[in-house]
């Protein structure tokens, strides 16, 4: 994508250089070097990454920063608690998981309907381990 923009951009100031209106040379490259950076950036915020691995005995949260650092808590999904900060306007801003003092925030990459979705589900799941294992034993004839 850079090459093709860099192509472009090239082609683009040919007619400015041949009318001597070189410094507009400069900001196509600056334009160039400005979309290489974003494209870096975004790269790197692409290796974050957040897992959520409910069970009925516990509740794994592992992160892995750009740095590729491994960090994981484990929770009791009994004593584990969802706490969500809520903006009038944008929906929700941040969900804390909180159980016996540890908190941790978590989806804060998120937006806020995707952190909805992210409220709803995990306090579904965190409820059914609470209530435990359901077992259907029906007698056969």
């Amino acid at each position: 994508m850079i090459t093709f923009v860099s192509g472009f951009g090239l082609i683009l100031s040919i007619p400015f250089i041949v009318l001597g209106y070189w410094p507009v040379v400069g900001f196509y490259g600056l334009d160039i070097g400005l979309l290489a950076l974003a494209f870096r950036a975004s790269i790197t915020a692409s290796r974050q990454a957040e897992e959520l691995i409910l069970s009925p005995i516990e509740l794994l949260v592992r992160r892995r920063y750009r740095s590729n650092m491994v960090q994981e808590w484990r929770f009791n999904p009994i004593w584990t608690r969802l706490d969500a900060e809520q903006d009038k306007e944008l929906g929700i801003s941040s969900i804390t998981l909180v159980s016996r003092g540890q908190h941790i925030v978590i989806g804060q990459f998120l937006g806020p309907q995707e952190k909805s979705k992210l409220l709803v589900k995990l306090s579904s799941g965190l409820g059914q381990a609470k209530r435990g294992l359901a077992f259907n034993h029906e007698a056969q004839q």
